[in-house]
């Protein structure tokens, strides 16, 4: 008898813990946007998320950390857009925001997902013949951003402390493709690429289109391949979020 009940506390103290590891903003506001605005915005510290009119599809997106093609669902993923508030729990470590924001759409959305991993059209980002170009930093806190000039032709990455890995999925956000890192490369680096966003570069700037300036200023190369890319595919999400 001793032992069942033994037992049974511990399965007890087991559902609780896993009731309470659960990641979880400590409050969160979620509300249908309705302005009819094109926009949307983004805003973190290490308090709080903010975010104004975004599409649907768009969160989820974030909440994954994938791109656009990369889920699939309803088709008025798009059309719907919301305003999120969200306040972290005290000292939440960077990697748990992406899961809390996944189990906030499942709890307020009623969302369902499954995984699928397909070939896809895309590139191999991989060290170019003759020599890399980049001399690894210190690690720390990775930085980078992305700026467009001249009227939105020419951009600048100019990143810091930054992964090849994490390099590949800037690439592929900007080619709107699938680019995995087959460097072999382990180190953080410093750079800044800069390249033209279409065949003519502003008058007086000799300025390369991205896969020119990827071999030039960083000795690497995207190589056209068939890649193996994660697909999130939703299969059952309420349009209207549950109230709390």
């Amino acid at each position: 008898m001793l032992d069942f009940r033994l037992s049974a506390l511990i399965l007890a103290a087991g559902t609780l813990l896993g009731q309470d590891t659960r990641l979880s903003y400590e409050a969160a506001s979620v509300k249908l946007n309705t302005s009819g605005a094109n926009g949307s915005s983004s805003n973190g510290s290490k308090g709080q998320i903010v975010i104004t009119n975004m599409p649907l599809h768009r969160i989820i997106e974030r909440a994954y950390g994938v791109k656009p093609f990369q889920v699939t669902g309803p088709g008025w993923l798009d059309d719907v857009r919301f305003d999120i508030a969200a306040k972290y729990p005290p000292d939440i470590k960077s990697e748990d925001r992406l899961i809390m924001m996944r189990n906030l759409l499942e709890d307020r959305f009623k969302m369902v997902v499954h995984r699928e991993s397909k070939d896809m059209p895309g590139y191999a980002l991989m060290v170019a013949k003759g020599h890399f170009k980049l001399k690894p930093v210190e690690p720390g806190e990775s930085k980078d951003w992305g700026t467009s000039q001249h009227g939105g032709r020419v951009s600048t990455l100019a990143a810091q402390k930054t992964s090849m890995a994490t390099l590949a999925d800037n690439l592929g956000r900007t080619l709107g493709e699938v680019v995995v890192d087959k460097t072999g490369l382990t180190d953080v680096y410093d750079f800044e690429l800069k390249w033209t966003n279409d065949d003519k570069a502003p008058e007086g700037e000799a300025v390369p289109n991205l896969f020119t300036a990827v071999q030039e200023t960083l000795g690497l190369k995207l190589q056209p391949q068939k890649v193996p890319a994660q697909i999130i595919v939703v299969d059952r999400i309420e349009r209207t979020p549950i109230e709390q």
